[in-house]
């Protein structure tokens, strides 16, 4: 399931096809069902979309990619929209898709709304997860306790232990590396791409037109009920969906969000 694809600039992009030969047809419509690329947050990687695609189910293809510098894809010299939009861009044509719904969470989110911006040809829905459309910069990175990390280490316990209480949390997650074991993620390479992500970012919000669920978190540290509202009010076809749990929605209430995603899609 995990594929490999080449940028223009000879990075290398890792993603999970979760349906690679989906070709099944969607009952509904007798058509095939609309792919959906899902992009992931900071700390986290493609394989975070697992439970949701199976529960999407087989006529679904769900193709999740390793942002750059998380996962098992190469990092990069810049972390800002333009560079992670062509990342998402460079798979979709690698793999042939010229139209999808697209989703995201956090980090991912944004990434989702810019591309729908500045490319609404090739995004025929969005699903933002609790990702405001302005986010001030707070100073200091909510992110900054990882430059505490080593990236790698001997071996794979002592990367655990040096990551203190954050450890058990990664530890499934370490990849075999020439040094011995590495993080998921470069430390300084997050806390740039998380400094980046702040900003106002209202005109790629309203600058899609395509049906959008937005899903919030009722008790988010990053999206508040009042702005969540207001995002809803002034973008046309956006539904708002509010569930029970904090940032990390697809966490906190699985069923829910998936529910929420797959009955927006089934209404496409």
């Amino acid at each position: 399931m995990r594929k490999e694809c080449t940028t223009a600039d000879g990075r290398t992009l890792s993603y999970l096809d979760f349906t690679p030969d989906a070709q099944a047809p969607d009952t509904a419509r007798g058509t095939a069902a609309l792919p959906l690329l899902a992009l992931h947050g900071h700390l986290s990687e493609a394989a975070s979309f697992a439970h949701l695609a199976a529960a999407l189910g087989r006529d679904r293809r769900v193709v999740a990619l390793d942002q750059r510098g998380h996962g098992d894809s190469d990092r990069a010299a810049d972390y800002g929209r333009e560079g992670y939009v062509s990342d998402a861009l460079a798979l979709l044509d690698h793999l042939g898709l010229d139209r999808v719904a697209v989703l995201g969470h956090s980090l991912g989110a944004v990434n989702a709304y810019h591309l729908a911006a500045a490319h609404p040809g090739r995004v025929a829905a969005l699903v933002d997860t609790d990702a405001a459309a302005d986010l001030p910069d707070p100073g200091t990175s909510p992110l900054s306790f990882v430059l505490g990390f080593p990236y790698t280490a001997p071996t794979r316990d002592e990367l655990i232990a040096a990551c203190g209480p954050f450890g058990p949390a990664v530890a499934p997650h370490l990849r075999p590396h020439a040094d011995g074991w590495r993080l998921p993620f470069h430390p300084r390479d997050t806390v740039d791409s998380e400094h980046l992500v702040h900003g106002d970012h209202w005109s790629a919000w309203l600058g899609s037109d395509c049906p959008a669920l937005l899903v919030r978190g009722t008790r988010s540290q990053v999206l508040s009920g009042e702005h969540a509202r207001e995002m809803t009010a002034r973008r046309p076809g956006t539904t708002l969906v509010e569930l029970d749990t904090d940032h990390f929605v697809q966490l906190g209430d699985p069923r829910g969000f998936e529910k929420a995603v797959r009955e927006f899609l089934a209404g496409l």
